[in-house]
């Protein structure tokens, strides 16, 4: 039998990579294993793609407004071209973190992984089963879309299937009112397609501020898209060369909408269920593996976690799984010492405009007993905002004890601009440095003084 890996990684995305290449780095025998292409989701079937569909989307929006405003003619999405320039950042990606990889002396393995043992696993690959012992594991699947609870969820489609269309039908049905479905939403009302997001809670992006999401709610019903809050998907079948989506309001009231594409949007979930975990004694929940603050296995030492994979408290986002890799990889070479630090992780929703947070929220704030002073306005009428004919934007902030403790941002740059905010309460930058901070005029950041 060969002898163990000293490391092998489940996955190839940003929960991944790092831990990987420090470790092989350091002179250790590591293995990666994917049963999808290498990359893992941001890089081939999330943030980058989506990115360059938004970038077409916000450039259309701009032309949009500033027609008779020195702009003779708003530009329009082709889709096809669209797509394919989208595929020129996802096609090169499994090839080159392969050989990224490989250039590193770690093995490469493509199949299906599940655990036999509380140091094995068997890969399902092309070539049959081929069995790995390893001395440490490192979880990192990131999640996959939840299940749906409704008859005919077979004919939904995942944004990963969006994101690979070759035409945009002509009606398009999200389910659920979180990332996905307003980001994909707003792309498709910048088409010649008619989009429709169904959520069953009294406002989308939950997560969000409440204040700004309801300006942002009533933009996107101005931009044609059909928003139906407090309402649930309970049906999908199909109907002639589309389907049929039975939706239920609150009160009980069905109806029925008839689309051409159906898409999910209504959550993501540990990628874990295959996995066999509990064959290894690895305890999880709905929420990822169950690890201690080192992100280690608390019923299996040699088992780690990071990102989606890992009940580490830390949010769903990309550089928060490449952040405790960092730390997975760090205590995986110096013993135990390391913390993730979740401290001031920005979030934005690219719809148009960006919604972008950092920090607490207003009632976060208000469940912790922090005492805030709440600083907020609506800023089109501000010139960053005007020179672009914005026609919705607004900012709340909230402090204490002198010190940035949360920032709601909407409106154009509002991805950018956060990471101001991100930067001061992750480091506790004071207030007023921001306020004294002489800032490149005009640019976003030179508005943040009047921000406090």
């Amino acid at each position: 039998m060969p002898d163990p890996y000293d490391l092998v990684v489940l996955g190839t995305g940003s929960g991944a990579s790092a831990a990987a290449h420090k470790c092989a780095a350091a002179g250790w025998r590591v293995a990666v294993v994917d049963s999808r292409p290498y990359g893992g989701t941001c890089a081939l079937r999330g943030c980058d793609p989506k990115k360059v569909l938004v970038g077409a989307e916000h450039l259309v929006d701009w032309g949009r407004r500033m027609a008779g405003h020195g702009v003779d003619a708003a530009p329009s999405v082709d889709w096809a071209n669209l797509m394919a320039f989208k595929r020129t950042f996802t096609e090169p990606v499994p090839d080159k973190r392969e050989a990224a990889f490989q250039k590193q002396g770690i093995d490469t393995l493509h199949g299906r992984a599940r655990l036999v043992a509380e140091d094995a696993l068997v890969v399902d690959g092309e070539g049959g089963e081929q069995r790995l012992t390893f001395e440490h594991l490192l979880v990192a699947t990131g999640a996959e879309p939840a299940p749906l609870p409704f008859d005919g969820a077979e004919h939904v489609a995942t944004s990963t299937d969006f994101l690979d269309l070759g035409a945009l039908p002509g009606h398009v049905v999200f389910v659920g009112g979180g990332y996905v479905s307003m980001e994909f939403a707003h792309v498709v009302a910048r088409t010649a397609a008619r989009a429709t997001v169904v959520h069953r809670g009294e406002r989308p992006l939950e997560a969000f501020d409440p204040d700004l999401v309801d300006c942002l709610a009533a933009h996107t019903r101005d931009l044609g898209v059909d928003l139906r809050l407090g309402t649930s998907v309970v049906g999908v079948e199909r109907h002639g060369d589309g389907f049929r989506v039975t939706t239920e309001t609150t009160g009980g009231e069905r109806q029925t909408v008839e689309a051409d594409l159906v898409v999910h949007g209504a959550g993501r979930i540990p990628a874990l269920a295959a996995l066999d975990l509990e064959t290894a004694g690895v305890e999880s929940s709905e929420r990822g593996v169950t690890v201690d603050d080192h992100l280690r296995s608390v019923s299996n030492p040699r088992v780690w976690a990071a990102g989606d994979a890992a009940d580490s408290g830390g949010p769903p986002l990309t550089p928060v799984a490449a952040h405790e890799s960092h730390v997975v990889a760090s205590n995986l070479l110096r013993g135990p010492h390391r913390t993730p630090n979740h401290d001031g992780v920005p979030s934005v929703a690219f719809t148009g405009p960006p919604l972008a947070s950092v920090g607490l929220t207003e009632a976060e704030a208000s469940d912790q007993d922090v005492d805030i002073e709440v600083n907020e306005g609506d800023t089109t009428d501000w010139y960053t905002y005007r020179r672009v004919r914005a026609e919705v934007a607004g900012y709340k902030v909230l402090t204490a004890d002198g010190r940035v403790v949360g920032a709601h941002l909407l409106g154009p740059g509002a991805g950018d601009l956060v990471n101001v905010f991100a930067l001061a309460i992750r480091h506790g930058v004071p207030a007023s440095a921001l306020r004294e901070t002489i800032w490149a005029y005009p640019t976003h950041a030179s508005d943040v003084p009047y921000m406090l």
